[in-house]
């Protein structure tokens, strides 16, 4: 199970951008696909 770590590092984005995301808060466009794909990796 990955981690909110492994997950940024994967998207190239910082823990906190992560867990805004998974939080609801709006990201740009660009980041939320990154961050998607790292979820799904």
């Amino acid at each position: 199970m990955a981690t909110i770590k492994d997950v940024a590092k994967l998207a190239e984005v910082s823990v906190g951008t992560v867990s805004k995301y998974l939080n609801g808060f709006k990201v740009k466009e660009k980041i939320r696909i990154a961050v998607e794909q790292a979820i799904q990796a």
